[in-house]
C-alpha cells in the first residue's frame, strides 16, 4: 500500500450565506506538530482573514455560528502561536490579488487523533484579520466559510 502512514484529516470549506470563500485544508500529524496545507478561493483580494479551529463540527447554520467558539481545551486566552493561545488559534490567511490562498504552516498544541484532536471540529474562515488581542476571539468578524474536519485516508 502506497502513501503516508501519518494520521491525516481534511476539511472541505463551503461559503456561509452570501459569501464565496471555499476550499480544502488538510492536516497531517508530524511528530508533535500538525502540517496544515490549504488551497482556498473566493476571499477578498489582498486581504487578511482570521482562521480558526472551532469547538463543534457543525456548519449547519447559514452564518457558521453553529461551529461554536474557538477550540480551547486548555482554557487559555486567545492569542498568537508564539504565546499562550487557544488550541484552535491559527495564523491569519493572506489572500492574493485574485482572492486565493495556497499556503502551508505548522501548528503545535493540537493533533490528528490523540489529545486535543482536531477531528470532528469546525474550521472557520473569518471576514477580517485576527488581531490576536481581543478576547475571546480576536475581533475577526463574521464567519465567511465553514467546514468539518474529518479523518482522511
Amino acid at each position: 500500500m502506497m502513501g503516508s502512514s501519518k494520521p491525516k484529516a481534511v476539511a472541505n470549506l463551503l461559503p456561509t450565506t452570501g459569501n464565496a470563500a471555499r476550499g480544502t485544508v488538510t492536516f497531517t500529524q508530524d511528530d508533535d506538530e500538525i502540517r496544515v496545507v490549504m488551497r482556498l478561493s473566493g476571499l477578498k483580494p489582498n486581504a487578511e482573514h482570521g482562521f480558526h479551529v472551532h469547538e463543534k463540527g457543525d456548519c449547519s447554520s447559514g452564518d457558521g455560528m453553529s461551529a461554536g467558539g474557538h477550540f480551547n481545551p486548555g482554557a487559555k486566552p486567545h492569542g498568537p502561536q508564539r504565546g499562550d493561545h487557544h488550541a484552535g488559534d491559527m495564523p491569519n490567511l493572506k489572500a492574493d490579488e485574485n482572492g486565493n490562498v495556497a499556503a502551508t504552516f505548522e501548528l503545535k498544541g493540537v493533533s490528528v487523533g490523540g489529545a486535543n484532536d482536531v477531528i470532528g471540529r469546525g474550521l472557520v474562515i473569518h471576514r477580517d484579520p485576527d488581531d490576536y488581542r481581543t478576547q475571546p476571539a480576536g475581533n475577526s468578524g463574521p464567519r465567511i466559510a465553514c467546514g468539518v474536519i474529518v479523518a482522511a485516508g
